[in-house]
């Protein structure tokens, strides 16, 4: 698409043709969010995860509002004007642009999906402020340097000033023939000191049986789908400086006010900094 300096840029590393008949990460999360981009092979699957994990519609609204969270903190106490957000999914409530500017008009976003149909709803997440930025690109997390390398992180981002990096509900995506931890550390690499990084991801640490369950069930939909552990969450941010209350429940992140049962929701949080 062409560039527009008051919507963004939306623009596709290698545009793949849409098949909705194959179930998708982001749109099965579009349909436990209650969304309506989502297709019959989509909602199968998000059906099914359900009759697993009733609960779970409630544990992708808190990994959501989670996101919000994360934002504030990094916009109003880690002063961060510049976010890379991998895994992005299709557009809901409070993206992370839109709670970013604003707290700061002036905050500078580029979003990263490997979904075509993310790209087809690009428009309506491009809405910027007129101070800020926001763009859009076609990518795998499993390929940074192709991120790391797009002409639109330069144009967005600028790499001598510090970066958020969010992957929220997307390392679990990456099984271990990925090289998930190399992954993300070429990431962190290229980031300037002072950038943070944000992980958040579902674990069987909280109820084993049933992460068992969802983890089989989207694995047999094609999903790659693997539940870590608190010290394998913890192994993302080896060499940074974990920011309290360090990897936690994802209700037990800085939340709003104290939850019923912090465990509620079967996952880690946690953001740490780059000296």
């Amino acid at each position: 698409m062409p560039q527009n300096r008051d919507l963004g840029v939306a623009v596709s590393s290698s545009p793949d043709e849409l098949d909705t008949g194959v179930p998708q990460s982001a749109r099965v999360y579009d349909f436990l969010l209650g969304g309506k981009d989502n297709y019959e092979a989509d909602r199968a699957v998000g059906a099914a995860l359900i009759a697993q994990a009733p609960a779970l519609s409630v544990m992708v609204h808190a990994q959501r509002a989670l996101l919000a969270r994360l934002v504030s903190y990094l916009v109003r106490e880690a002063g961060i004007r510049q976010f890379l957000d991998i895994g992005t999914g299709i557009p809901a409530v409070d993206n992370v642009h839109e709670v970013a500017q604003r707290l700061a008009p002036d905050s500078r976003v580029l979003y990263v999906d490997n979904d075509p149909i993310v790209l087809a709803h690009a428009r309506a997440l491009m809405r910027s402020t007129a101070a800020g930025r926001t763009a859009f690109i076609q990518a795998d997390v499993r390929r940074p340097e192709e991120i790391l390398g797009h002409p639109a992180l330069r144009d967005v981002i600028d790499t001598r000033k510090p970066v958020a990096l969010l992957l929220i509900g997307i390392v679990h995506h990456l099984r271990d023939d990925d090289a998930p931890y190399d992954v993300v550390r070429r990431l962190v690499d290229r980031l300037h000191a002072g950038s943070y990084l944000a992980v958040v991801t579902p674990s069987a640490d909280f109820d084993p049986p049933m992460m068992a369950a969802i983890a089989e069930t989207a694995e047999r939909s094609g999903i790659p789908y693997v539940p870590r552990s608190r010290a394998e969450t913890e192994r993302f941010f080896d060499g940074l400086e974990l920011v309290e209350p360090g990897v936690v429940p994802i209700l037990g992140w800085r939340p709003e006010q104290e939850p019923a049962d912090v465990n509620a929701v079967h996952g880690w949080a946690g953001l740490a900094r780059k000296a």
